[in-house]
């Protein structure tokens, strides 16, 4: 589609940008700079990014319907209150584990935060394998762990009909999906929907438009893919000016759209000299397609 136009919105590299996740009432993308430790809130009317630092890596990031945002924090679920600067500890996982934080997290359409962990990373994608979990924060506070043996917890989102769980454990170069009930938030009768092909590298953050395809970021791919999820098909690729593309969402008045996170991490100074971009948040329009907006954490 010759319509498609990308644009570099937030250049202020960042080392490891992800979650992005739309604020509507605040008009504003929120994200995280997981070892910059940051959580960031770029306007599209100011066009500046303001950054509240924190004391670990931090790496997802959702709304909170009592207001504020919750974020994963090392291996804490947390509590931010933006305007106060405030974080507060909600629980801990991995208590067991000294090397694991959380990485990617995302809110179900129930209002469950879910999110998974990763051991720490030698350099970028390198890591003791299988040191990782995926767990979900209920909204009473209770922590729920789904299964472990995950190399490094992804992308994930749920089907239009939330009777479907997608998720992607990036090392296993698959997307998969699982069976979900809404009502427990139980998963089950796990299998793979896509194998990522190998100019594509590594499956990273994921979203789920309205008409309930996936879109992935590859990692070290510099693209997102849009996946159909029945079929198992590639349907597009949108190609970045950055290899290291780690996750998108739709935002805008009318989640129109896409926004892309980046990362610096692991490059050199010639790599750097090539994409300047590198680290920075993309903007793309004219895909033809709107997403979904995101759930609250109910808690």
């Amino acid at each position: 589609m010759s319509s498609v136009r990308i644009e570099c919105v937030a250049k202020e590299g960042c080392r490891i940008a992800e979650s992005p996740v739309w604020d509507e009432k605040e008009g504003a993308l929120l994200y995280v700079d997981i070892t910059g430790r940051k959580v960031c809130r770029w306007s599209p009317v100011t066009r500046q990014a303001q950054a509240i630092p924190v004391d670990a890596p931090v790496s997802s990031v959702a709304l909170r319907k009592s207001g504020g945002y919750v974020i994963t924090l090392g291996t804490r679920f947390a509590a931010l209150k933006w305007k106060e600067e405030l974080v507060t500890t909600i629980t801990q996982v991995d208590k067991d584990k000294a090397n694991t934080r959380f990485n990617d997290g995302k809110v179900d359409p129930a209002g469950r935060y879910f999110a998974g962990t990763m051991a720490e990373e030698i350099r970028p994608a390198v890591l003791e394998r299988h040191q990782g979990s995926l767990y979900t924060l209920f909204s009473d506070l209770s922590v729920v762990k789904h299964f472990d043996q995950v190399d490094i917890s992804n992308g994930l989102d749920w089907s239009l009909d939330h009777k479907t769980f997608f998720y992607i454990d990036s090392l296993s170069y698959s997307v998969d999906a699982f069976d979900y009930d809404l009502q427990t938030g139980k998963i089950g009768n796990r299998r793979s929907i896509y194998k990522l092909e190998k100019e594509e590298s590594i499956p990273d953050g994921m979203c789920i438009d309205t008409e309930g395809k996936l879109w992935v970021a590859c990692y070290d791919g510099g693209r997102v893919i849009r996946l159909d999820p029945e079929t198992g098909k590639r349907l597009q690729t949108v190609k970045l000016p950055v290899d290291k593309t780690t996750s998108c969402c739709f935002g805008g008045n009318d989640y129109s759209e896409m926004y892309v996170t980046s990362a610096s991490d692991g490059m050199d100074k010639e790599w750097l000299s090539r994409q300047p971009q590198a680290g920075g948040i993309f903007k793309i329009t004219g895909l033809g397609v709107k997403g979904v907006p995101p759930y609250p954490f109910a808690g």
